[in-house]
């Protein structure tokens, strides 16, 4: 019987019990109003936060940027990792993790959020891929 599947890379395949998966996430989320908060070694104290979630919670981040208003964040994850929840676990840590590390970020925004309730994330394909980590590591150059 031949094949039914059209897999790409053996190696880009993740196995779980009973199910292989491959997804990945481009992830856009901004501060509130746009403010630049995430300026000096701010930026660094998030990418190693996040880092540290990405342990804890069992998903992998690609490639990560942080710009001085907004996250760029490509992950690779399980299908029982919601969108949603996972977005809503990300900024809400990182917001309350950042107000008691850094407090002098509250007084840069109005009403003490850190982050905008909205967010992007768009899926990614194989072929789609390396671009989209070429995009978000090119941009600290634009």
């Amino acid at each position: 019987m031949d094949n039914i599947f059209d897999l790409p890379n053996k190696n880009d395949l993740t196995y779980g019990r009973g199910y292989i998966y491959s997804l990945q996430y481009h992830i856009v989320w901004c501060t509130k109003y746009r403010r630049k908060v995430l300026t000096g070694g701010i930026s660094d104290d998030i990418k190693a936060y996040l880092q540290s979630m990405a342990e804890d919670y069992k998903f992998t981040i690609t490639a990560m940027e942080i710009m001085p208003d907004h996250v760029h964040m490509l992950v690779d994850c399980s299908p029982q990792f919601e969108i949603p929840r996972m977005l809503k676990i990300l900024k809400g840590n990182t917001a309350r993790w950042m107000f008691l590390s850094h407090p002098e970020i509250k007084t840069k925004l109005w009403g003490g959020h850190l982050w905008n309730p909205s967010y992007c994330v768009v899926t990614v394909s194989d072929r789609s891929r390396e671009q989209i980590i070429n995009y978000i590591n090119s941009q600290k150059e634009r």
